[in-house]
């Protein structure tokens, strides 16, 4: 297995410093690609004055999936790992990698956050839509097969957020497996210092509704998910409102944002699918565009 590990980066760089120091320790012989856009931090510089790091590739664009598709065209490995660069590998994360790619061409494992606002993933979550299973990784710590990214066209880049999610979702149109490794285990390499919750919430509907729609068309099913989701939110919010954590402004304007999100998502998955009407479902991918790096270092 030759595996390359590309590490999306934005504005993090001590922290990245520390993904950098832990992968060099637990995966000596992994190409390191690092995708860093546009940082304001002193980044470029620290990565360049490494000496284990193969690429820096630097982007224009602050969306997560561009960095992710760019890193994806620099890599040179059979195997693709996407790592966040606030994230320690475990020592058994390459051989878990190896060992899960002989069960399925896509593997993912345990993400433990310390931070209350971070998603910490121990288990994976699979969902069956329209006669097709879906099984979710998280984006942040998963690998793939290098002919299985060029399969699915890297990345959604319309996508501000939910990228990995619409991936899964292509994979499993493509029959293609995902499969949960234990010992593929990340974590944070630093102290929980309270952190931020900030959602976008009208981004978090239009994603859904634009991926939704974009895979399997218009159907009731569909509705009723997003309908789900939205009902699930505008409870929870309502709650907020009640214990006085909120305001109801606060709901109102959440509500509307859901409705703009959930209208403007559904228009362009339309659009999108029409677009694209392969199994890829990508009319925003990898190969779409040559422009997404501004310069590149490679010392390979």
């Amino acid at each position: 297995m030759e595996l390359s590990v590309v590490v999306p980066t934005l504005n993090d760089r001590d922290r990245l410093a520390a993904t950098l120091d832990v992968l060099a320790a637990n995966a000596a012989d992994a190409e390191v690609v690092v995708v860093n856009g546009p940082s304001a931090d002193g980044t470029t510089g620290m990565v360049r004055d490494r000496d284990d790091v193969d690429v820096l590739v630097e982007v224009s664009d602050r969306t997560l999936n561009v960095s992710r598709n760019a890193g994806i065209q620099a890599a040179s490995g059979d195997v693709v790992a996407f790592l966040r660069s606030d994230l320690a590998i475990e020592e058994t994360w390459v051989d878990a990698i190896e060992a899960g790619l002989e069960r399925a061409p896509v593997v993912t494992g345990p993400v433990h956050e310390t931070l209350p606002a971070g998603m910490t993933t121990t288990q994976p979550e699979a969902r069956r839509i329209r006669g097709r299973d879906v099984t979710y990784f998280n984006g942040d710590n998963v690998a793939f097969r290098a002919d299985v990214l060029a399969e699915i066209d890297g990345f959604d880049e319309y996508l501000e957020t939910g990228g990995a999610r619409d991936a899964a979702h292509r994979l499993a149109g493509l029959g293609r497996e995902v499969t949960w490794a234990a010992d593929m285990c990340v974590r944070t390499e630093y102290e929980a210092d309270g952190g931020t919750d900030e959602r976008n919430i009208g981004w978090k509907y239009r994603a859904l509704a634009y991926r939704l729609v974009k895979n399997y068309g218009v159907r009731p099913t569909i509705l009723r998910r997003i309908a789900s989701h939205a009902g699930a939110d505008a409870l929870a919010a309502a709650r907020d409102v009640v214990r006085g954590e909120a305001t109801p402004t606060g709901w109102v304007g959440n509500g509307r944002d859901v409705i703009v999100g959930v209208a403007t998502g559904w228009s362009d998955g339309l659009v999108a699918r029409a677009r694209d009407r392969s199994d890829t479902r990508n009319p925003h991918g990898c190969s779409k565009r040559a422009d997404r790096a501004v310069a590149k270092y490679d010392w390979r």
